[in-house]
């Protein structure tokens, strides 16, 4: 496997895709496979022209990518002004591109354009946060193909229905999602930038997604007993806007951050004191209060990095960013954090990626869409596996009907 990226800030979008094409290419030093391309809404108007420009000038066929708010190359994170990144990847094995749809029936929706097959390790998914139902998606690949990973996030480039722009080959596309399958596998880091407070507890009665009861009393009734324990600081992040972590395997005795889901909690209600989560909680589960401060998720990315780092035992040879628009200056007061901090632990492999509306990663090992969340896909050479899958499955067959939004 091989790699190549660069970021591109002049003015006029065929012209910056062939700038970072061009570098990346020379970088990559072989004949791509693959290109994901992501380009800053001052590009929007031109997107069919800044594709065209960089596919041929990498001399690649295959391509995803999207418009979004903000650009990662390299260490930096364009914010303002315009920008276009290249990332270029000569891969082994088949890759292919593809497109999803979503048409609502009255069993609830169906999933279409794509056939699901054993073989691909790894899912790139980007996906118009209008218009796609992604964690439908998320659970289907979880059910069909255990084991599969996919990354990648919903667009952030547009501002209403209609408005997202998503990159596939030489079109330009504005619902649905886009995707790519390969047959590499992925290393997923997923930084959900949560700290916990208080102690563990079990949910001891639960509706959907409504938490009636942890270990038999209210959840408003707990989290007012936490407030008064804690220091000001944490009580204030609290009131501020307070997460829930759920323990994803209840076999693991000492949860980490990794071994939680994180989501957040919708409101309560003051007469139960029951508590409305971003996510359909089971009698049974474990769950924990968290906080959410720059702090915290400088602290739980810089550690992931550089447990990775060890792991690897060497620099990755190439990776994507999908950070959250919430994160960035938003959420660290400073511009470039999770890519420089990426680059800086992890050596400097050829980078690039975009702030998403959503981020996809998995966490204890099945797929989620998160919030407020850097997920980073690192590739690297290693043994090959065997992909998680027993046999085909078409989207198409009717899915549930959606339960309560995160």
């Amino acid at each position: 496997m091989r790699f190549g990226a660069a970021l591109s800030e002049v003015p006029g979008a065929a012209r910056a895709g062939t700038e970072a094409a061009r570098e990346a290419a020379a970088q990559l030093a072989a004949t791509p496979s693959l290109a994901v391309v992501f380009a800053s809404p001052h590009h929007a108007e031109e997107a069919p022209g800044l594709l065209a420009a960089v596919r041929e000038t990498a001399g690649v066929e295959r391509a995803i990518g999207c418009v979004a708010e903000a650009v990662v190359g390299g260490r930096r994170e364009v914010e303002d002004g315009p920008a276009v990144a290249v990332w270029l990847a000569a891969l082994p094995g088949e890759v292919r591109t593809f497109s999803l749809g979503f048409a609502r029936t009255s069993e609830g929706g169906v999933l279409h354009g794509h056939r699901l097959e054993p073989g691909p390790r790894a899912y790139l998914l980007l996906a118009d946060p209008y218009t796609f139902p992604a964690d439908l998606f998320l659970r289907y690949v979880d059910e069909r193909l255990p084991g599969t990973v996919v990354m990648g996030g919903m667009a952030s480039g547009g501002s209403g229905p209609g408005e997202t722009l998503l990159f596939l080959d030489g079109e330009v596309r504005r619902e649905g999602a886009v995707g790519v399958a390969l047959e590499v596998g992925v290393r997923p880091l997923v930084s959900q930038g949560c700290r916990p407070v208080g102690s563990p507890y079990t949910v001891t009665a639960a509706r959907g997604n409504l938490v009636l009861e942890l270990g038999g009393e209210p959840p408003l009734r707990r989290l007012t007993e936490l407030l008064e324990r804690l220091p000001p600081e944490d009580a204030e992040l609290v009131r501020r806007g307070v997460q829930v972590g759920l323990v994803i395997d209840e076999y693991v005795e000492d949860p980490g951050p990794g071994d939680h889901l994180i989501r957040g909690v919708l409101g309560f209600d003051p007469d139960s004191g029951a508590m409305a989560v971003g996510e359909q909680v089971e009698v049974g589960r474990t769950l924990r209060f968290h906080v959410r401060d720059a702090r915290a998720a400088d602290r739980e990315l810089r550690e992931a990095l550089e447990r990775e780092r060890e792991r690897l035992g060497r620099a990755p040879a190439g990776a994507l960013l999908f950070t959250c628009n919430g994160r960035g200056t938003r959420l660290f007061g400073v511009p470039d954090h999770d890519a420089g901090l990426v680059s800086d632990v992890l050596g400097g492999p050829p980078l690039a990626g975009s702030s998403c509306a959503g981020e996809i990663g998995p966490v204890g090992g099945r797929n989620f869409l998160h919030g407020f969340t850097a997920s980073l896909a690192l590739f690297a050479e290693e043994d090959p596996a065997p992909a998680g899958a027993s046999g085909p499955a078409q989207l198409g067959a009717a899915l549930p009907r959606r339960g309560p939004g995160r």
